[in-house]
């Protein structure tokens, strides 16, 4: 349905894009013979000018609607030449009379002019405008088909978007149940804190985060939420901390444009290190937002053939709401991984 709207869109305003550059023909043409006001008075000025205007819009029309997707688009390269160059000499041969006509008898011997000299004449400005037309109808075909195709690769993304945020990790959610289990039986004080944790970051999932951009406050809200889940998670001792410098209140930001860097994080950090892991993320909002994310490297690291969907979905996100004005560095150390982010923000 997007990409129907877009190419709607892209349509409507195709006609007035014709109109401006035809506007802008007739305009030169009536600069051009401006001299024939006064000496062949208005009418034939304006007469001058339409006939020459109206057969190159002809000219144009045949070539851009019959010639061009019936030849030229089918590889039919033969006729489609063949066809133009008997159509330009109709033009020149009917401009040319009417110049001859109107320059040799109706300006009289003042204006000396020669067929020959018309027949080049017109030659050379309807090869220029032809050329033209056909430039700009290419521009605009090139132009309509990367807005369908970058309105497709979007909405393919946020279909993968959909289905992560649908799609609850069902390793995380058993462990998560697990512990909230195990805090029940001890009749631990966490136990509530944990359903509203769980609570609050299904909600968010599933619900608050189907648009296009969401609150960064809810965003890092729902991180801190994840954050406390994975520490009880943990069968191991891990230092997971999140700082936060700068208000969020007022911004917005794509959905789930963190999280596949803390997933990451998780995967290749905490998860497969034996003892000292750790997590350390500082979030900075200012006109932009930087994300800093440390985290150790275990010593001996199976290597994964299969990169991540999450990992992957990220970087042809952020390049397609954001190309060329983001930054995604994920450096590899000997003994931790570091990761920047930095993006505009909407406040």
């Amino acid at each position: 349905m997007a990409s129907l709207e877009v190419r709607n869109g892209l349509m409507a305003r195709r006609p007035w894009i014709y109109i401006a550059y035809w506007g802008l023909v007739t305009l030169i043409f009536l600069y051009d013979r401006t001299y024939l006001i006064e000496k062949a008075g208005l009418p034939n000025f304006f007469i001058c000018s339409a006939v020459r205007v109206i057969l190159l819009m002809g000219l144009a029309w045949l070539n851009i609607h019959r010639l061009i997707p019936r030849y030229l688009l089918r590889r039919r390269y033969g006729g489609y030449f063949g066809l133009v160059f008997l159509l330009v000499i109709g033009y020149l041969v009917i401009q040319s009379l009417y110049d001859y006509y109107l320059f040799g008898y109706v300006l009289g011997p003042s204006r000396n002019v020669h067929l020959s000299a018309s027949l080049i004449y017109n030659f050379t400005h309807t090869s220029l405008y032809l050329l033209l037309t056909v430039a700009l109808k290419f521009s605009i075909d090139w132009y309509e088909q990367r807005e369908m195709l970058q309105e497709a690769q979007v909405g393919q993304l946020q279909a993968e978007v959909n289905y992560l945020r649908s799609q609850v990790n069902p390793h995380f959610l058993f462990n998560a149940l697990n512990n909230l289990y195990a805090l029940t039986l001890k009749k631990s004080d966490e136990a509530p804190s944990v359903v509203l944790k769980l609570s609050e970051l299904m909600e968010y999932m599933l619900y608050e985060s189907d648009g296009p951009y969401v609150s960064l406050a809810r965003e890092i809200n729902y991180l801190s939420n994840y954050l406390e889940l994975e520490k009880i998670r943990q069968s191991k001792p891990a230092d997971i901390r999140m700082t936060v410098t700068g208000s969020a209140d007022q911004c917005q930001i794509p959905p789930f444009l963190i999280l596949p860097l803390v997933e990451n994080a998780f995967k290749h950090g905490i998860g497969k290190a034996a003892f000292g892991a750790y997590l350390h993320i500082h979030i900075q909002i200012s006109q932009t937002l930087e994300v800093r994310i440390a985290n150790n490297k275990p010593r001996f690291e199976e290597k994964d053939k299969n990169q991540g969907i999450g990992l992957l979905n990220l970087k042809k996100r952020l390049e397609l709401l954001y190309p060329a004005k983001y930054l995604l560095q994920i450096t590899e150390q000997p003994s931790r991984y570091e990761v920047l982010l930095k993006i505009d923000l909407l406040c």
